[in-house]
């Protein structure tokens, strides 16, 4: 498979780099890529909440803008009671760049979760769906 930990202690480093000052809940993540590069990413939080921006899609966006977009898995790691799940924003994501990639949960406990990516966005819009539309239309 791939280097589940080495996966996690980049993405608990990332935590560390968190910018949340307005809901204090850090996060951090780390998506390897199909060479075996990990890019990681932490949330960073806006006073206009909506801009924030959540460490999955930072890790990702790192790894396209260094020029990877073959993700072959992604770990994110909070501080909760139980290893958090990504957003359904970062799950669309994600999903653009590997719909079947693997998906690390982990809190700062140690409690782990792996998932699919596709089990937890079944059904995802995709780039697929944009040619049937366009085929309808021709």
């Amino acid at each position: 498979m791939f280097d589940v930990k080495r996966l996690l202690e980049a993405a608990l480093k990332a935590r560390t780099y968190a910018y949340a000052p307005y809901s204090q809940f850090a996060v951090g993540a780390a998506v390897l890529t199909s060479s075996g590069e990990i890019f990681s990413g932490c949330n960073v939080e806006n006073a206009s909440y909506g801009l924030t921006v959540c460490a999955e899609r930072v890790a990702a966006f790192a790894a396209v803008a260094s020029g990877s977009r073959e993700l072959v898995a992604i770990a994110l790691v909070a501080d909760l009671p139980y290893p958090p799940l990504p957003c359904g924003a970062c799950r669309q994501v994600l999903s653009e760049f590997n719909p079947t990639m693997w998906v690390v949960c982990a809190n700062l406990e140690g409690q782990q979760r792996c998932f699919r990516l596709d089990e937890l966005l079944p059904e995802a819009f995709g780039p697929d769906f944009q040619r049937v539309q366009k085929n309808k239309q021709a």
